[in-house]
């Protein structure tokens, strides 16, 4: 009978020893490749800034993973960009590529030979070529405009086989370009938040508090000489736990809570029916105004461990109001 395969059992303190090792590896080819941040860095960026067109990413294999997402990065931080399959290329999807775009291009070989044969192709449309490899001396570096050193020492892959260290490096000077031109466009948080208005940063950075509070009639408000008794019948109609308190002009002049409302029954020497709401109100309450940010409410509510807010115009006259449940709904906390 055969022997059976010895089965080599792993303890978990050698599993935390590898990942230790991946991580010191990983992080010297990076130290490596810092280093050799040089002029061809900055060349590569002004070609990309002056581009007119987009920047077509491109590359096989692990190489293609990154360059994918290096296209999203420059994409999502002001740079026009997208990733193009070296394969697909040359089965018509060259037909993307205009002679205004550049392309980058990600083999860290220098010799995949999808990316190979679409250079002459590119070189006939004109297409500024920008290679990321790991070999200065690779057909790919030789035949590029502009070439960025992305070798390592040696791969974090024990065989020195799996691309590891090598994806990581090229990776990272993606985010490098991608960095340096987001700064170089003085591109901000608003820019940023227009790119993604469906994720929560882009609910963060752009949703304002004019889109979420309630206006018009659904706002609950009543005079100063209001009774008790009648405010708590436009708190229950309107549902939001409060009531501003305005004067004739309808500028604010306090709040009342349903927080207020409990601390108001425990004094028995109120009555709902003749005690006026300015009596009992919390005065010069915190508000917001329509044009600030939501995520601005969510931030003054946990300062102040309140639940709701109101809001007013540039003369305190109140406009509307909106509460924690609001900003649930809405994704903003």
């Amino acid at each position: 009978m055969p022997t059976p395969p010895q089965i080599r059992t792993h303890s978990a303190l050698d599993f935390a020893a590898s990942g230790r090792r991946v991580f010191a590896i990983e992080a010297a080819g990076l130290h490596a490749v810092a280093e050799r941040i040089d002029g061809a860095f900055s060349t590569a960026c002004a070609a990309i800034f002056n581009c007119r067109g987009r920047v077509v990413c491109t590359g096989m294999g692990k190489s293609g993973h990154i360059a994918r997402k290096i296209a999203a990065t420059l994409a999502s931080t002001g740079t026009p960009a997208f990733y193009m399959h070296p394969g697909e290329a040359g089965h018509g999807d060259l037909g993307m590529v205009t002679d205004a775009d550049m392309v980058l291009a990600l083999s860290y070989s220098g010799e995949s030979d999808e990316v190979l044969t679409l250079l002459p192709v590119l070189r006939r449309q004109s297409n500024q070529l920008l290679a990321m490899t790991g070999r200065a001396d690779s057909t790919l570096a030789r035949q590029a405009d502009i070439h960025l050193d992305v070798s390592v020492p040696n791969e974090a892959c024990p065989l020195d086989l799996a691309p590891t260290s090598s994806t990581t490096a090229a990776l990272a000077m993606g985010d490098a370009l991608a960095v340096a031109l987001l700064e170089a466009r003085g591109f901000t948080k608003d820019d940023f938040a227009r790119s993604h208005p469906a994720g929560t940063l882009g609910r963060r950075l752009l949703l304002q508090i004019a889109d979420l509070m309630h206006a018009g009639d659904a706002v609950p408000r009543v005079y100063a000489q209001t009774n008790l008794s009648d405010a708590l019948v436009e708190m229950s109609r309107k549902r939001l736990g409060l009531t501003g308190v305005v004067d004739a002009d309808g500028r604010l002049l306090g709040l009342y809570t349903d927080g207020d409302l409990r601390r108001t029954l425990d004094d028995h020497s109120v009555d709902l029916r003749t005690t006026p709401i300015s009596q009992v109100m919390t005065r010069d309450p915190k508000t917001i105004s329509a044009g600030a940010l939501a995520v601005e409410a969510a931030r003054l509510m946990k300062a102040h461990q309140i639940t709701a807010l109101l809001v007013v115009d540039d003369e305190t006259r109140l406009v509307g109001a909106l509460n924690i449940h609001d900003l649930l709904r809405a994704r903003v906390v």
